[in-house]
């Protein structure tokens, strides 16, 4: 009989993207959640607000990158208050490294920056990887990702998580410059689908954020709405109507 392991520590192997378009950002996830074997949460939220113009994509051990998050939000919420304006995406980025420098003032890299000096002073704990992105009015759109061990690099996209395996050659394929904002929501959806199908830690729904000069949208796309990739079975309400339903066709030759 499998061991399913209840007691696992909750794990978000995930799949994340952060993608820069013409004008903006997109940040997209899937939302499953395990504990082991077992799929804790099917409809998790990957993505989180730090700032009303900064967002940051969790993955790794949900513990860890809750606890990062809420530390950067709070920092930040002191940062705003102090600068009396909202915190740059470089500043977010940056902000842990900051830290390091008595809170000097930085920008949304620093909110990056404050996730990498805690990824970093904390590296054999802390089992987290992360992509902040946001807008400001300084740089406008910027995505920042930040691996296990605290690392700050500033990319047109980043993908993340256990799903990010089945992504590289995707990505070199259907990645282009100055896409509108259509163009690059289209391609985060179906970059996350692609690795719900083929990544087992990754599944449920997918969850979007644009986030640009007019503001943030979310939006949601059911997982029955999603692109089907080869030998995919159609959703089915039960399992029932699975065993009954005819296999996948043969490919042609």
């Amino acid at each position: 009989m499998m061991d399913l392991n209840l007691d696992a520590p909750h794990s978000m192997g995930t799949t994340i993207i952060g993608v820069t378009y013409n004008g903006g950002v997109v940040l997209g996830a899937d939302s499953r959640t395990s504990t082991g074997m077992y799929v804790a949460n099917r409809a998790s939220d990957k993505i989180t607000q730090l700032t009303s113009n900064v967002y940051v994509c969790r993955s790794g051990s949900a513990a860890d990158s809750q606890v990062v998050s809420d530390y950067v939000r709070y920092f930040l919420h002191q940062h705003t208050i102090h600068l009396g304006q909202p915190a740059t995406v470089k500043v977010s980025a940056n902000l842990i490294r900051m830290l390091a420098y008595n809170n000097k003032p930085a920008t949304v890299k620093v909110s990056a920056n404050l996730i990498r000096m805690l990824a970093y002073n904390n590296k054999n704990m802390l089992q987290t990887g992360l992509i902040v992105g946001g807008w400001d009015k300084y740089e406008g759109g910027k995505i920042y990702g930040i691996p296990l061990g605290g690392t700050v690099v500033e990319q047109p996209f980043a993908i993340g998580g256990s799903g990010s395996s089945y992504l590289y050659g995707f990505f070199d394929q259907a990645w282009k410059e100055n896409m509108t904002k259509e163009e690059a929501e289209q391609l985060v959806v179906k970059a996350v689908s692609l690795a719900i199908a083929r990544d087992g830690a990754s599944g449920g729904v997918v969850r979007t954020v644009i986030i640009n000069s007019e503001g943030v949208t979310r939006n949601f796309y059911p997982g029955d709405k999603l692109q089907l990739w080869h030998e995919e079975l159609e959703p089915q309400n039960s399992l029932l109507d699975i065993l009954n339903a005819a296999g996948p066709e043969p490919m042609a030759i």
